[in-house]
């Protein structure tokens, strides 16, 4: 294999800043709803009306470049990058967009060659860091940075040695969330089991935004056992996922990629209509799961309807988009 390749690949994938993933704790209700329902574009709408009514709006900014990684366009992309860049480096930064541009940096270097990419890297790290510095409070920068350093070889700043500094630190802060990180550690490791451990000694008890944490969470180590090959045990996290937080898809969506797995479409495609309905559900990919669910089970008819509404979604993920086309042009 090349070898330039397989230094990219690995690099790209030590950033561990995957399209769509990041998340954010908005001051703004209205964002932070927006944002929660996946809703993507109207997001995108409100953000862009708060920009023109006040610029340098940090929330907004912060908004715009997760919109741009949601949907996984490089245009979009680079204009929030030059953005958040003024955000940042402005008198009064902010931490939210130092967190988002850390992010984007990552998503920048999945596609960038592999020249580029290291300083990428870089820049991901260094932005992710001074997030954290400027608020200790920020979940979710502090959960990339560590995800950075226990993915990151030494030569671009990682090392597990600074994982468990950032996690001794974050006991201080909060026990609870430090628990989240010790589960992110070993989720690195594979160390299911000590995951598991650590996501149920959370008392989330009536905070919500830990409560959504603990949440998000087992969806991760439902999806990281299904791409482990692990069927059986993501089944039992997502029926977990699915008793502990009945109003929310996650627990029905991930049990329905499960089951499509399996090759049991019927019970996938029935949890695929229920997630839909239910708080969350426009976050989630589901008629593009509809489709795989349905060529499991053999109606092309019927898949190809649910990958072409997919398709036509505007708010659809390019990486999902990419392979609902190919299997559309597949089916003729």
């Amino acid at each position: 294999m090349n070898h330039s390749r397989c230094r990219r690949s690995a690099l790209a994938a030590l950033l561990g800043l995957a399209l769509g993933t990041a998340q954010a704790q908005f001051k703004d209700a209205q964002l932070q709803s927006l944002l929660d329902s996946g809703k993507t574009l109207e997001l995108e709408r409100v953000a862009q009306a708060r920009l023109a009514a006040k610029a340098g709006d940090a929330e907004a900014i912060a908004a715009l470049g997760l919109v741009a990684m949601n949907l996984g366009e490089e245009k979009k992309i680079d204009v929030a990058v030059n953005r958040l860049e003024q955000c940042t480096g402005k008198q009064s930064p902010s931490a939210l967009c130092h967190y988002v541009l850390g992010s984007l940096a990552g998503t920048q270097a999945m596609n960038a060659s592999v020249f580029r990419m290291p300083s990428l890297a870089g820049k991901s790290r260094d932005n992710l860091k001074r997030a954290v510095e400027l608020d200790p409070q920020l979940y979710e920068a502090r959960e990339a940075l560590l995800q950075y350093y226990l993915m990151a070889p030494g030569i671009v700043g990682g090392g597990v040695d600074k994982a468990q500094t950032l996690i001794a630190e974050s006991e201080k802060l909060n026990p609870e969330h430090a628990k989240f990180l010790r589960a992110k550690q070993a989720s690195a490791d594979k160390q299911w089991a000590v995951v598991e451990r650590e996501l149920a000694a959370v008392k989330p008890g009536q905070d919500l935004e830990l409560r959504k944490m603990l949440r998000k969470s087992w969806s991760q180590l439902g999806a990281a056992q299904l791409s482990a090959k692990q069927a059986d045990s993501a089944r039992a996290t997502f029926e977990r996922l699915q008793h502990d937080f009945p109003e929310h898809a996650a627990g029905p969506y991930g049990l329905a990629r499960v089951l499509t797995e399996q090759n049991k479409p019927d019970e996938a495609l029935a949890l695929l209509e229920r997630a839909r309905g239910l708080e969350g559900g426009a976050t989630y990919p589901i008629d593009y799961r509809l489709g795989l669910a349905w060529l499991a089970k053999g109606d092309k008819a019927q898949a190809r309807a649910a990958l072409q509404r997919y398709v036509a979604d505007k708010s659809a993920n390019a990486r999902n988009l990419e392979d609902a086309k190919k299997r559309l042009a597949e089916l003729g």
